[in-house]
């Protein structure tokens, strides 16, 4: 444990950590608040999480539970090593301490790089309504996760409880449920138009911009701008 610790500290970048902590909010009242970091790139992260996989799950967790950012993103990126690497024993440990510890998973890239690697490869073939408990929940991670790990589904043409929990989702306050939804939902329009315009359809003029904005980015311009222009009017 004190290794991978010393080996973390020794890429420290102070320059880069300001810069980072910038970048995901860590100001007062910002929804990463208190967020602290070392200043290391993500490739090197992985590189150091491969260095150190067999770490015990007692170990990962410790480093789970530490306030400062990039320990907490190698814990997250051994899990996944972890779970890829593991029997169905090893999936189910894996899986039972991420969910166990969601507050710990406490930033948008945390969620976005461990959510459906884990969670959503776990899931694949199992009851999926879990994700359907988090996404009802108060709690912005919870929710994130619950929205990420539909992407696994997403990517196996598999869209019908991504657009479950999106319905769950549509009326969330916070623009990090509101770019979640609109990037699953973009993500299913690139596999499938068709099923999104469905959803849209029923849905768009109820959906707040910023959701609807990132889930038509990759339509032609007049159909875009028709669907924009919709909510325009909706809005005076």
């Amino acid at each position: 444990m004190d290794k991978i610790i010393s080996t973390l500290n020794s890429y420290a970048n102070p320059q880069k950590a300001k810069i980072l902590q910038r970048f995901f909010k860590t100001g007062r009242e910002e929804y990463g608040e208190g967020d602290r970091f070392l200043g290391i790139v993500v490739p090197l992260q992985r590189k150091i999480a491969r260095q150190y996989q067999d770490l015990t799950l007692n170990d990962v967790l410790l480093l789970l539970k530490n306030p400062i950012h990039e320990y907490r993103l190698v814990a997250l990126l051994i899990l996944i090593l972890q779970y890829n690497g593991g029997d169905e024993k090893t999936k189910d440990k894996v899986v039972r301490l991420y969910l166990k510890n969601t507050k710990f998973i406490n930033n948008w890239d945390l969620v976005d790089l461990s959510a459906p690697q884990i969670v959503g490869e776990y899931l694949k073939d199992k009851d999926k309504s879990v994700l359907y408990k988090m996404a009802k929940t108060d709690d912005l991670w919870k929710k994130r996760i619950a929205m990420l790990s539909c992407f696994t589904f997403i990517k196996n043409h598999s869209y019908k409880d991504a657009l479950t929990v999106a319905t769950i989702l549509l009326s969330d306050k916070h623009d990090l449920i509101h770019k979640a939804v609109g990037w699953m939902l973009r993500e299913i329009g690139k596999r499938n138009q068709r099923v999104e315009e469905e959803f849209l359809k029923k849905y768009y003029h109820v959906m707040p911009r910023t959701m609807l904005r990132y889930a038509i980015e990759r339509f032609e311009d007049k159909k875009r701008q028709l669907y924009m222009s919709s909510t325009i009017k909706r809005h005076h």
